[in-house]
Parts: C-alpha cells; sequence; structure tokens
C-alpha cells in the first residue's frame, strides 16, 4: 500500500499515526457502521438487498396464481438468503464477543416467522432491514465523502528545482529543504514558505478562508527557517490550496505525511471515535434495553399459558415484539448527526475532534479570548508620531529607523517596516545616502543606543529615562507619552545627544473582524466574553474596549489565567480561544479549549479542542451555531427513535402484524439518518 496522502482515508490508516490511534482506541461499533464489500464491491450490500426484494416480489407475484408453497418456497429462501447474509455475519460476529444486538434481534424474528410459516413477511423484515443498512451506508457515505475529499486535494507529483534541473516527482519523495516551483491555477504540494513570487492563494479547502490569501516572499532564509512555526500567513503555504495567478517557488518544510492537509485528515477521521455524552448514554441504554427485549420476548412465548390463544399466536406476537422493539434508529440517531457535524465543521475551517468537544461547544455560557494573536493582530504597528518643537517628522523617523534596523526586537522591526511608509519619497533604508548607525546596545525590557553622526542615539520607554534629569521643557512631551501610554500604546522616545526629537507610540491594533464575531457570539446566546492577557491593565483595557468584550484581565501569567478560567466556570461552561501554545494550560483547564490559526501550529492542533484553522475569528460563531444545530438534530433523532419504539411495542402486542411493524420500524431508521445529513448543508447565516 503506497502512503501517500492524497489517497483515501481507509488508504491512510496505514500511517503510524492510524495505527497508533487504532491501538489505542477500540470504540464500540454497531453494525450500522460497518462497511460491506463483496463480489460487487462496496455497493454488494446494497444488491444483495435489491435481489432480496426481487425474490420476495417474485414470491408474492406467484402466490396470486395460487402456486403451492413447495414452488414458492425456494423462492423466499432466496430473499431471506439475500436479505440475511450480511445480518448473519455481524450477528456471529457479535455473538463471538458475547453482544446480543440489533442484527441478532431482527435474525430471530425473520426465522420465528419462518418456524410459523409465515415466509413472506420474514422476508419482508430482512428486505427492509438489509435495505434500510445498505441506504444508510450509502447516505453516511456523504459525509464520509465530505472528509475522504480533503485527502484527495493535494496533487500526486510535484515540480522540484534540484541541482539547477526541474523534475517532476512523487509528492513522497519530496524532502525538507526542496524547492517546489508552482504554477498558476496548480495545487500546492507541500507545506512550506514562499522564497519567490507574489501571488494569491485559495485556501479554504484547509482554512476556509472564503476569498483568497495574498502571499509574499520570504527574503531572510536562515531566519525564516528557525521561526518557520511563527511565520505570517502572508509567507507560508500549505498542501492542497490553490494557487491563483502567479507562478511562485516554495520552501518545502514539512514531509507529506506531516503537512496540515494530512493532520487534519487522520485527525477528523480519528474524531469519530471521540464520543459525546449522547453517544455514551445511548450505548449503556442499548446494553440494558437489548437483554431486557430479550427477556421480555421469551415471556411472551408463553403468553398461551396465560390468556386464551395458540402457542402460535403467542409465537407470532413475540417475534413482533422483538421487531418494534428493537433500537436501530437509536444506535444510529447520534453517531450520524456527529460524523456529519464534524465533517461540516472541517469544510468549513473549523477541525472539531469528535461528539464530546462537539456537544459540549453548544453548551458554553461564556468565552475568555487571549488578547495577542487571537482580538489583535499579534504583531504592533505605529499608531502615533509626535515631534517635539522644532523636529520635523522626516528627521524623527530617519533617526529611529537608522537604529532600530540594527535590532532584532518585534517592536523595533514593526517600528521600522511602518516608519518606511511614512516617510517621504527618497528616503529609504536601502538607499546609499541613508544614514547608518553603528554600535547598538540593548538593555533588555528599556530599550537601546546607538552611535549616529557621531551622536548617542536613545530609544526606549519613558522609564529608560530618568524623570529627575528631564528639563522642564521636555515635560510636557513627557505628559503626552503618559497619556498614550493609559491608552495602551507602546511609546518609544527617541533622544538624540541631549536634545528629545519626540516619540513614536504603537499598538498590537485589534484583528479585523473581532468586534463584529463579538457581537455575533452574542446573538447566539453567549452570555459573557472576557479577555485574559499578560500585557499591562492598560493595553488590556485598550483592546477590550476596541473590541466589545465585557471583561478584560492584564498582568496575568500563565497560571493566573488558569485561576480566571476556574473562577469563570462558577457560572457555567467556558471556552477558551487561545494560540494552543502560552495558553494550553487555561485552554485544557476550559470546558472547550479553541485555538486560532492552527493550519500553521502542531501545539494548536494537538492541545485544543476545537482548531480554527485561520485567523478568522468569524470561524468560531459558526461552529457554535453548527454545535447548538447538531444537538437539536441529536435530541430530535432520540425523539423519533425511542418514540416509535415507544409506539410499536404496544401496537404489536395488541395485534399489529410484523409487515406494518417493519416498515415503521426501518422507515424511522432512515428518517433519522436523513436528518442528521441535513448537518452537512448547515449555513450559520443570520
Amino acid at each position: 500500500m503506497q502512503r501517500r496522502v492524497f489517497l483515501r482515508i481507509k488508504e491512510l490508516s496505514s500511517l503510524p499515526v492510524f495505527k497508533m490511534a487504532n491501538q489505542t482506541t477500540q470504540p464500540h461499533r454497531h453494525s450500522h457502521d460497518c462497511k460491506h464489500s463483496g463480489i460487487f464491491g462496496e455497493r454488494t450490500e446494497l444488491i444483495f438487498a435489491i435481489l432480496s426484494g426481487a425474490f420476495l416480489i417474485a414470491g408474492w407475484l406467484l402466490s396470486f396464481a395460487s402456486i403451492s408453497i413447495e414452488y414458492l418456497l425456494p423462492v423466499y429462501v432466496m430473499s431471506y438468503f439475500f436479505g440475511g447474509y450480511y445480518t448473519l455475519i455481524e450477528s456471529l460476529s457479535k455473538l463471538k464477543l458475547q453482544q446480543f444486538e440489533i442484527d441478532f434481534l431482527m435474525l430471530v424474528a425473520a426465522i420465528g416467522a419462518a418456524i410459523l410459516g409465515n415466509w413472506a413477511e420474514g422476508a419482508l423484515l430482512l428486505f427492509l432491514f438489509s435495505l434500510s443498512h445498505a441506504l444508510e451506508h450509502v447516505a453516511m457515505g456523504q459525509a464520509r465523502n465530505a472528509i475522504e475529499s480533503l485527502a484527495s486535494l493535494a496533487p500526486d507529483v510535484a515540480l522540484v528545482r534540484r541541482d539547477e534541473r526541474e523534475l517532476e516527482i512523487l509528492i513522497d519523495d519530496l524532502k525538507i529543504d526542496d524547492i517546489v516551483i508552482v504554477k498558476p491555477n496548480e495545487r500546492v504540494a507541500a507545506d512550506g514558505f514562499v522564497i519567490k513570487g507574489k501571488t494569491s492563494i485559495d485556501q479554504s479547502p484547509i482554512t476556509g478562508e472564503s476569498l483568497p490569501v495574498e502571499k509574499f516572499p520570504i527574503d531572510d532564509l536562515r531566519w525564516a527557517r528557525e521561526h518557520e512555526p511563527h511565520l505570517p500567513f502572508e509567507n507560508r503555504v500549505f498542501a492542497g490550496t490553490i494557487n491563483q495567478h502567479g507562478a511562485i517557488e516554495i520552501l518545502v518544510t514539512r514531509l507529506t505525511t506531516e503537512t496540515a492537509l494530512a493532520r487534519v485528515v487522520v485527525m477528523v477521521n480519528e474524531a469519530e471515535n471521540q464520543q459525546s455524552e449522547t453517544q455514551r448514554f445511548a450505548q449503556k441504554f442499548e446494553r440494558i434495553f437489548v437483554p431486557v427485549v430479550l427477556i421480555f420476548v421469551a415471556t411472551l412465548l408463553f403468553a398461551w399459558v396465560l390468556i386464551s390463544e395458540s402457542a402460535g399466536d403467542s409465537f407470532y406476537r413475540a417475534m413482533a415484539v422483538l421487531v418494534a422493539a428493537s433500537p436501530c434508529a437509536l444506535a444510529i440517531s447520534t453517531p450520524s448527526a456527529v460524523l456529519s457535524g464534524v465533517a461540516r465543521a472541517a469544510r468549513g475551517g473549523v477541525l472539531i475532534k469528535g461528539g464530546g468537544p462537539l456537544e459540549e461547544l453548544g453548551k458554553i455560557k461564556s468565552i475568555a479570548f487571549d488578547k495577542t494573536g487571537t482580538l489583535t493582530k499579534g504583531k504592533p504597528s505605529v499608531s502615533d508620531v509626535i515631534t517635539a518643537e522644532g523636529v520635523s517628522q522626516t528627521d524623527l523617523l530617519v533617526t529611529a529607523l537608522s537604529v532600530e534596523r540594527l535590532s532584532d526586537h518585534p517592536i523595533a522591526a514593526a517600528l521600522v517596516r511602518d516608519a518606511v511608509d511614512l516617510l517621504p519619497a527618497g528616503y529609504h533604508p536601502s538607499s546609499p545616502t541613508f544614514p547608518i548607525a553603528e554600535n547598538l546596545i540593548s538593555k533588555t525590557g528599556q530599550g537601546v543606543t546607538a552611535t549616529l553622526n557621531k551622536s548617542v542615539i536613545s530609544i526606549g520607554k519613558s522609564s529608560f529615562f530618568p524623570s529627575d534629569t528631564l528639563a522642564p521643557e521636555d515635560q510636557a512631551l513627557f505628559d503626552s507619552v503618559a497619556g498614550l501610554e493609559q491608552q495602551g500604546r507602546t511609546v518609544m522616545v527617541v533622544k538624540q545627544a541631549e536634545q528629545f526629537l519626540g516619540f513614536i507610540g504603537l499598538m498590537d491594533t485589534p484583528r479585523p473582524g473581532a468586534k463584529e464575531a463579538i457581537t455575533r457570539l452574542r446573538s447566539i446566546g453567549i452570555a459573557r466574553m472576557s479577555m485574559l492577557s499578560g500585557d499591562n491593565q492598560n493595553v488590556a483595557n485598550a483592546i477590550a474596549n476596541a473590541v466589545g468584550v465585557d471583561q478584560a484581565y492584564g498582568d496575568l501569567m500563565p497560571a493566573d489565567k488558569v485561576k480566571k478560567i476556574k473562577l469563570l466556570q462558577d457560572d457555567g461552561a467556558v471556552g477558551m480561544v487561545g494560540d494552543g501554545v502560552n495558553d494550553a494550560p487555561a485552554m485544557a483547564t476550559a470546558n472547550v479549549g479553541i485555538a486560532m490559526g492552527a493550519a500553521g501550529s502542531d501545539v494548536a492542533l494537538e492541545t485544543a479542542d476545537v482548531a480554527l484553522m485561520s485567523d478568522d475569528l468569524e470561524k468560531l460563531p459558526f461552529a457554535i451555531s453548527l454545535s447548538k444545530m447538531t444537538k437539536t438534530i441529536i435530541i430530535q433523532n432520540l425523539w423519533v427513535s425511542l418514540g416509535m419504539i415507544a409506539f410499536l411495542v404496544p401496537a404489536t402486542l395488541f395485534g399489529l402484524p410484523i409487515g406494518p411493524a417493519v416498515i415503521l420500524h426501518e422507515g424511522s431508521t432512515f428518517i433519522v439518518v436523513l436528518n442528521a445529513l441535513r448537518l452537512l448543508g448547515f449555513s450559520d447565516k443570520i
């Protein structure tokens, strides 16, 4: 078996991660979950069911012609054979495990009908039961196909540049640091980052984003390799996404089996085995209910002892009750909804790790957000440039840029990036006339000093400059600094020799769409939203006011975030949204841990219960709405399945024949599956 991620999920099961999952998790499965194959391939069960029906109809037609039973019997036996073949296989496999389940009940009822000479009714039972199973597998295949389609996104081959030659190779043969050429309208073959060319890429198969994302090359390859997990989305590409209009070259950073696509396929498939509370309830109910049914039916066999009817009539009634009480619809009601919900979420760019998180997500009453990278962009930008009297903005920016371009601090990088855009035409660091600073000295947490044109330049926080050394004319400048710091800015004061040139304010601005996402979360019933941040309280308050969360908590260490989550849980279930790294303890403490931007983070995919594959907070209301809809459909399915049992059992006790009981029983099972499949078309537009 070839280990290619673009193959179907059942072929992916050969991967080590699948083998590990299969060894550690062996869930209880019903016959509804089993796929059968045979001489006609995966459709064998459906064809057998159709053949069973064909022989059943032939028997009925021949009976109208007054054909004797010895000629009709072979026809009904063939109907029994094709209708009961897979039912018998399932029953025997479960009996070996000492499990008496639905298939066994149906087989007993069909045999009982044959013993009484009611071959037509027994054949009808096996025909409808096998047809119901086969149609369930076909219908449920739509949900599984939604998952399996993810696995087929990556191309079979990649165009690679090696030793100055362009070679077309299988994606299995890609190596770390290979250079892959991706032409317009082609699918990206591997995870990596852009090193040449500009383009826009449709990332919807992985992240669910509706619009293409602009991609730009990385200049410093050495730095990019060292910081690969933290590169912005504008530089990174993922296997299975679609290049739009520009040819690009990417440096491969992950093997085929380790790409975001491969991990998503594996985890979504594994999610089928992660059971929800409702699933566990249904299975416990079945384990108790099926033996009770068998005991009750065994008792009914002897009803003729107490009431005036023949032993044959008692036997017939017992078989009818056996059909009525079989919890087929109950067995499939929750798994079908969970599978459809998980598949729909994956198509929308949200990875939900099973039925448990899927149900729990809809129960949360409050959400706690990390600030940096969750409610904000995660990278500061210049928000204010204030000059001292007699100093031009150009002089201030040129001085600051000349010094800060020597530093690798994130604040310095943001200042350099934005300052270049604010300078007049002709002022650019690449210009030979642009001043060059030297002798950079960094004082951690405070600022930097350097030499520029034989003058000492100092850039740093206000605390970097002792207040007792300030001249009276500088006090007004520092009063403005204090005002901006109260508004949540990070302020860098610039001083040349003994003269203050001014200051530059930077701020990690709210993420686009964050405020709208908060508003939508309120509209779907999230009562309380908080922000947990390691930044100072002023910064936290500023961001909280900008996006509209109820409460901001600043100056928090990871342990402090855990304590806040526990306090919030006093008022109900809590979801914690973070990046899956610094927030891992808080996410683990919350009822549901939700990771942002998980397509680029191994840790986020592993630690979170729910992973938003893109940096789009709008996916969170979608996921919660989907969870609520899934819960609604599960409840509807339980009412249908249990309600049908509650109706049919007394109805068959008081004389409802096996034929109508079978039709109603199998009809309810199919209704439950169709209801669950509605989730595949779920839309949260409000």
